[in-house]
């Protein structure tokens, strides 16, 4: 199983990139890793301690930056590390790729380099969130698409849906919209086209789902667009750090809590870890004819060898894209209902 893995892109490469790739190499057997980026940096002084026979270096010169075109980028240079880790997956050197650099060139490239699984109109990003009951559950899209048409936010629904059934085991996932209200009247004019048009077609639609509701496990699969999905992720990620950080300060500041914090720390580290975003690592842009990665930009080594271990391992053991392509042509929607483009 070889994983190609853009060592340059996100906050901390390359040196967090290593350290994750190490770790995931050192847990899971079999596991090989190319290693795509700047030779002599990781060959130098932050590459020191790769010494694993399955680790490889490839060697890719440029790097794309989050504030260049993501197009352009992608098209022009073709000695980047993130189209390199593309390029491999494509002429089957690797199972799969993944990257911390930019989302909107790792879409581009997806697309150029990959192409769509057939039948898909757009990937959407797809990422595993825990409820603080332990229940899992998957949202998307979480941002590589702004606006989506009715169509393709029904196709979120089903890759969702198999997602969950066949990497969380969830045998008949429950599909909710993201809402304002959970009124079928409420929200804008797509989301309430959506709802119409999920409630014809969809097995498992339970109705809109409001955003306070998200961690209740109200549903398996929650679809939004692009835009929603992103300000929710970070709105959420914001507000978890931020707890914690001000539950830190006043236990420190006062007397009383410092004394009771011995028993209170298993308690706060095991909410702290449900909620960590690091604990899959990154999203799965799903829709791709190809495994492909998106970790966070500001990813460090914990982030990059769950992403490796708990994402892209078992989705190159289980195909999902190919029941994907089946699910489009096999019934999965309701047979009834007229075809919409939306």
């Amino acid at each position: 199983m070889r994983i190609a893995v853009d060592a340059m892109g996100g906050d901390y490469a390359p040196l967090e990139i290593i350290k994750g790739v190490i770790d995931a190499v050192e847990r899971v057997e079999g596991l090989e890793i190319l290693l795509v980026g700047r030779a002599e940096q990781l060959n130098g002084p932050d590459g020191k301690n790769i010494i694993s026979p399955r680790i490889s270096i490839v060697h890719a010169e440029e790097i794309i930056g989050n504030n260049e075109d993501p197009g352009l980028a992608i098209r022009s240079k073709r000695n980047a590390s993130m189209v390199v880790a593309l390029e491999l997956v494509r002429q089957g050197r690797a199972d799969a790729m993944l990257s911390c650099g930019s989302t909107g060139a790792l879409m581009a490239g997806g697309l150029l380099f990959l192409g769509k699984i057939s039948g898909i109109k757009r990937p959407a990003l797809l990422t595993i969130i825990s409820a603080l009951g332990g229940e899992q559950f998957v949202i998307l899209d979480i941002g590589a698409n702004m606006d989506a048409r009715l169509e393709q936010m029904l196709q979120y629904a089903l890759m969702g849906a198999i997602y969950a059934r066949r990497m969380l085991g969830i045998e008949s996932p429950r599909i909710a919209l993201l809402n304002v209200g959970v009124e079928e009247n409420k929200g804008n004019q797509q989301v309430k086209s959506a709802y119409g048009l999920f409630k014809r077609k969809l097995h498992g639609f339970v109705g809109n789902l409001e955003a306070k509701e998200i961690f209740a496990a109200k549903a398996d699969v929650v679809v939004c667009d692009g835009f929603a999905g992103n300000v929710m992720l970070k709105v959420m990620e914001g507000i978890s750090r931020e707890i914690f950080l001000f539950l830190g300060e006043q236990i420190a500041g006062n007397a009383q809590t410092r004394a009771v914090a011995p028993q209170l720390a298993p308690l706060l580290q095991s909410v702290r870890a449900e909620l960590d975003e690091a604990e899959y690592g990154g999203a799965l842009l799903i829709g791709l004819n190809g495994i492909c990665i998106k970790c966070h930009g500001a990813s460090r080594q914990r982030a990059i060898s769950q992403a490796i271990i708990r994402q892209v391992y078992p989705l190159i053991q289980r195909d999902i894209n190919r029941e994907i392509e089946l699910a489009l042509t096999g019934g999965w929607f309701n047979e009834e209902a007229d075809d919409e483009k939306g």
